[in-house]
């Protein structure tokens, strides 16, 4: 893995072991640092992995009309397709709560947008570290991608 404007530390495969994943999350609850949440002081921060070994970062953005605030994961996704990136291996999700955290299914839209349904990893943590993995097929079966509105097209 590498982090962006940091220091990198290389990941050569696309498995993950226990560290790996633990370094994912642990770069998540760094991102939740960074969190703007005046309203609900919910904070939320996810690692983004890319398949080139980069790690991207992001953080809950609130505001004030709800509806535009932004969650941690797309923050990070935004930030990384911005920079050029397009394939994706894994991304680490950590809040404030004791519960694991998963991705809202605006989030699980955007990661069917970008990555492989049996192989993109989403480890969801609780705010000790403490995680769970699955795929994003496991966490989001029939997403509607790309692939429906090719066959859909009339020509």
């Amino acid at each position: 893995m590498s982090f962006v404007g940091k220091n990198s530390i290389k990941m050569e495969k696309q498995e993950f072991d226990r560290m790996e994943a633990e370094e994912l999350i642990k770069a998540a609850m760094e991102a939740k640092e960074h969190a703007y949440v005046p309203y609900s002081h919910f904070r939320v921060g996810a690692a983004l992995l890319t398949k080139s070994g980069k790690v991207y970062q992001g953080c809950n953005i609130e505001n004030a009309g709800y509806s535009p605030t932004n969650c941690a994961e797309r923050t990070a996704f935004f930030k990384a397709v911005y920079e050029g990136e397009r394939e994706f291996a894994a991304i680490a999700i950590n809040g404030d709560g004791d519960d694991y955290l998963y991705p809202c299914g605006v989030c699980r839209q955007v990661m069917a947008e970008f990555c492989e349904p049996d192989t993109f990893r989403i480890f969801v943590s609780k705010k000790n570290g403490e995680y769970r993995e699955y795929t994003l097929g496991e966490l989001f079966p029939g997403a509607f991608t790309k692939d429906d509105i090719e066959k859909a097209r009339v020509y």
